[in-house]
């Protein structure tokens, strides 16, 4: 009998299917570990570099070594035992309608919809002082959601630098925020004018140096208005009363 029949030609077909299944599913599987350990090494590599701490030359894991993950609840900023703070996902928590809340169109300047009720801060302790913290932050710019690290230093108001690692921003326009050179900017610019009062302004144009209050203000982006309009937007939100302002105020009575 001739091989070339449709129904030859069907079987072989599905059992090159079937065999492809097999590799491309055991692969993905076997994998897996790996992806998760090097999604999670990125992130930490993410925070290191908000913070001004990477070193291109030491391993991650050392440099991450003094950094603690805290999990903090939101809602009263006090930190909170309810999840493993090193495993909590914020991300999928905030799609969760039993682990997040919904916000009012007045709340929500960020232009998040939903806030998961726990976020986890990373502290840079020195000795039972907090050297430096670091706050996950993220909030909707032209095309996207944008999200990033915002380092504070140890008073809590001053900022010790800023990064974002993931957005879908207008490379060359909103994508600038990427840019070091505007990242430097932010370096030692001051958030609050008074407690939980966010003086912090990322303005239309250029600072003028030594006017009045330019300690909160930074730089806008040539041609990304409404990019730089959702950065300032989502540092007011997290950063504000509904943020991390209470867990900032409470670190500070408490002389952490």
């Amino acid at each position: 009998m001739s091989n070339d029949t449709i129904g030859r030609t069907v079987i072989v077909a599905v059992s090159v299917c079937i065999v492809c299944s097999i590799i491309v599913s055991t692969a993905a599987v076997l994998l897996r570990p790996t992806q998760q350990e090097n999604k999670l090494l990125d992130k930490k590599r993410n925070i290191l570099a908000a913070a001004g701490l990477l070193q291109a030359d030491k391993d991650i894991e050392s440099q991450f070594a003094n950094i603690t993950p805290q999990l903090v609840d939101v809602g009263d900023g006090q930190l909170s035992d309810a999840y493993v703070a090193a495993e909590y996902d914020q991300r999928a928590a905030a799609n969760d309608p039993q682990l997040s809340v919904s916000l009012s169109s007045e709340e929500d300047v960020a232009k998040i919809s939903r806030r998961s009720r726990y976020a986890v801060s990373y502290m840079l302790m020195d000795g039972d002082k907090v050297d430096k913290i670091i706050l996950p932050v993220h909030g909707y710019g032209l095309w996207s959601t944008m999200y990033g690290f915002l380092a504070l230093e140890s008073d809590f108001n001053t900022i010790a630098g800023i990064g974002f690692y993931e957005h879908a921003e207008t490379p060359g326009l909103g994508g600038e925020i990427d840019n070091p050179n505007w990242k430097k900017l932010w370096i030692g610019k001051k958030i609050y004018r008074d407690e939980q009062n966010v003086g912090f302004t990322v303005i239309k144009g250029n600072v003028q140096p030594g006017t009045a209050g330019s300690e909160y203000l930074v730089d806008g982006i040539a041609g990304a208005t409404l990019t730089v309009k959702g950065v300032d937007n989502m540092i007011k939100y997290w950063l504000g009363k509904d943020g991390f302002a209470p867990f900032l105020t409470r670190l500070k009575k408490e002389g952490l």
